[in-house]
């Protein structure tokens, strides 16, 4: 049988402890499903403070928008993507808006814009933190699954 413990056993157990529960109190310490981005303008070497990104979660050949937003002045979604409470494995996209960003900085583009957004597609399985950076200059941009 070996089914063992997963996290949504674990959730469950935390619902009935009281509040103030130490037990409770650490567990916020520990990691579970959410989603978070930033980005890091790489022409400028800072943060990508004041781009507008949107969070898609992939369904069939539709999808549908989960979170919209624009970078803080450190670059990062104001707030997680997807919560531990809004998470679910599946295929999502992030699409950010860099030609917007970079003529709002005064940047001179060519016309049409080499990358006039980026959208990254990937796949949230495990119920784990997932971090996805943006490194992006207008020419060219890079990604990893950070923590």
């Amino acid at each position: 049988m070996g089914g063992g413990f997963n996290a949504k056993d674990f959730r469950a157990a935390l619902a009935i402890l009281p509040r103030d529960s130490a037990i409770l109190r650490r567990s916020t310490e520990m990691q579970m499903g959410r989603l978070s981005t930033h980005v890091l303008d790489t022409a400028h070497g800072r943060p990508g403070a004041g781009m507008q990104f949107a969070l898609y979660r992939l369904q069939g050949e539709g999808r549908e928008v989960i979170a919209e937003g624009v970078t803080t002045k450190d670059g990062r979604a104001p707030a997680d993507l997807l919560s531990e409470t809004d998470y679910r494995p599946g295929r999502y996209q992030l699409v950010y808006q860099v030609a917007a960003y970079f003529r709002a900085l005064g940047v001179t583009l060519p016309e049409p814009p080499f990358l006039e957004e980026v959208t990254l597609s990937f796949g949230l399985g495990e119920d784990a933190h997932y971090h996805v950076p943006l490194l992006v200059s207008p020419f060219g941009y890079t990604t990893y699954r950070g923590s």
